[in-house]
């Protein structure tokens, strides 16, 4: 069995507490590696050793240096022929002994036995082979203490290539790569030692012909030079090319690497079973009062419910990979139960209510009369799916689950809510407005344009509800017309809460709508396939263009301008101001 590279780190580094946990437990696993392999038995072997002043030759029993396990083959092939032959003669036995109990019994006997045998055979085989289970499995737990504590030197040295998860899980690669090529080097020292000592013996010959070589060249060293030149110039365009095609097979390797690894209908897909699971939560809560009659008091706590679409996309490509509606399903189950805690607790109150009675005389009078007040408290807790991604996934799910985080699984746009535009916001210096007959509300446009600037969408989203950031161009529209002291339209999703209300309040208008005002909502359908994506707020239009201020447009609030007739531009909600 190869040993692992034991790594050796100074006394400095032991010392540092940022190292010292992976460094202790690298050389724990060491310890416990080399102890593994010491429990392994060593063969005995024959070696001849010769005496340097008589010549005499001594053969001695010794331990073999690399003990082996026992060949796996070796049993099989061993025990094949015998088990035919018994095979064999069991099925000629079994043709006459039907009638005949005595040969029947003693048959069946026999067969028992040899069954005992080679239970006993498979046995001690496992017994014999349990210390190279125990040295292969030690060297596996060393292998990964090695890459953790070699990472953690890296980024202790290092830090600004380990800023964000992406070039973490970048250099860990490439010092798993680091790692296994010295692996295989360790491997292969014995072919390399061969190597060495050939070349040593060929070093006299080849020193010869480079100075016969050299003579020639100093006799031609005008040629020689011109073509010298050539040479390095064409090297020099070779080795740009070859750059270049590296450096395009990094990019690719990188990009490939940190995209959702599903097909884009399936991520869509997905994402919308899990919204109906949340809706159906929804469903229940509100019906909670005809499903549960007969309580005197209904008391609702209740947390949001709602999640980041790419949270989502993000866990579930670091656990399954690429995956499907069906292969996604299970593992939904598990983030919704951990997500949301919906609990129902009956509450009975003594209260006592006042009566009005009569005495034998005609006299009335009032007395308190006990009786049970029952309450059903309804509690739902909630958590965002990055809580339930640091309590359920594994550290390296966890540092891929971050990855696709921190680059949207390089489909930004994929679940709508957004614009990946990164332009500056437009300035409206210059632009003259057409006033239509609606008449607008100008208060709810300086609002949303007091906003521009802001990155990453706080306080919108936490003022929605959220706890931590979800695609927030609708929590923005939303937060302006709150800001106005309106409860309504109140929505964080686009196709499936904001045009909704508008449609069903009677204020939607269609793309080739010509009397919109300031104030009203824009909403817009990226990749036209009938769903809106994306929200602002309109400025007003100069007759050409409509002007609009938006959230989440390039993770930021920004100003901007669209044709009128421009083609993702779905419709709009018009506000009753």
């Amino acid at each position: 069995m190869i040993k692992e590279p034991r790594l050796r780190f100074t006394e400095e580094e032991r010392a540092d507490p940022a190292l010292e946990k992976p460094i202790r437990k690298a050389e724990k696993a060491a310890v416990k590696a080399d102890k593994a392999q010491a429990k392994i038995p060593k063969k005995q072997v024959k070696r001849a050793e010769v005496d340097p002043k008589t010549g005499k030759v001594t053969t001695k029993l010794v331990l073999e240096d690399k003990p082996r396990p026992p060949s796996k083959l070796s049993h099989t092939v061993r025990d094949a022929p015998g088990n035919a032959v018994a095979g064999k003669l069991h099925q000629e036995i079994r043709k006459t002994e039907d009638g005949n109990v005595g040969v029947e019994s003693a048959h069946k006997s026999e067969e028992a036995v040899e069954t005992g045998v080679h239970l006993a055979r498979e046995g001690y085989r496992s017994h014999k082979l349990k210390p190279y289970r125990k040295a292969a499995q030690a060297e596996r737990k060393l292998e990964k203490a090695n890459i953790e504590a070699l990472f953690q030197k890296s980024v202790y040295e290092n830090p600004a290539a380990a800023s964000n998860p992406l070039s973490r899980w970048q250099q860990k690669q490439q010092i798993k790569k680091q790692y296994a090529a010295a692996k295989r080097a360790a491997q292969s020292g014995g072919s390399a030692a061969g190597a060495a000592q050939k070349t040593g013996k060929a070093a006299k010959t080849v020193k010869e012909k480079a100075q016969q070589a050299g003579a020639y060249v100093m006799r031609h060293k005008k040629g020689f030079g011109i073509a010298l030149g050539l040479f390095l110039i064409v090297c020099l365009l070779l080795n740009t090319m070859s750059s270049c095609s590296m450096m395009a097979q990094s990019i690719g390797s990188m990009i490939s690497g940190t995209t959702y690894p599903s097909d884009d209908p399936e991520l869509v897909a997905v994402e919308a079973n899990y919204a109906a699971k949340e809706a159906a939560l929804q469903a229940e809560i509100d019906n909670i009062e005809s499903s549960h009659p007969g309580y005197d008091e209904y008391r609702y706590d209740l947390d949001m419910i709602g999640h980041d679409p790419h949270e989502l996309a993000a866990y579930l490509s670091a656990v399954l990979q690429g995956y499907t509606r069906a292969s996604a399903q299970a593992e939904l189950e598990r983030i919704f139960a951990a997500q949301y805690q919906l609990t129902l607790t009956e509450e009975v109150e003594v209260r006592y209510r006042t009566e009005t009675r009569t005495d034998s005389e005609g006299n009335e009078y009032d007395v308190e009369v006990p009786y049970n007040y029952y309450i059903l408290n309804v509690t739902l807790t909630s958590k965002p799916i990055s809580s339930v991604a640091l309590e359920l996934l594994t550290p390296d799910q966890l540092e891929m689950y971050q990855v696709y985080r921190q680059t949207l699984g390089n489909k930004p746009l994929i679940f709508g809510g957004g614009s990946a535009d990164t332009s500056d916001s437009e300035s409206l210096a210059g632009v003259e407005f057409v006033n239509g007959t609606r008449p607008g509300n100008q208060e709810v446009v300086d609002i949303a344009k007091s906003q521009v600037g802001n990155v990453g969408g706080q306080p919108y989203w936490s003022w929605y509800g959220f706890n931590s950031r979800v695609e927030w161009c609708a929590c923005f529209v939303s937060w302006c017309y709150g800001q106005m002291g309106l409860s309504e339209p109140r929505f964080s999703a686009c196709q499936a809460q904001g045009i909704p209300w508008f449609q069903s309040h009677g204020q939607w208008g269609g793309r080739d709508y010509a009397n919109i005002a300031p104030g009203d909502a824009i909403f817009f359908d990226w990749d036209l396939d009938g769903r809106a994506d994306h929200v602002g707020i309109v400025v007003g239009t100069d007759g050409s263009k409509v002007y609009t201020v938006e959230g989440n447009s390039g993770d930021a609030c920004k100003i901007k301008s669209y044709s009128l007739t421009y083609e993702c531009i779905k419709g709009y909600g018009l506000m009753n101001w």
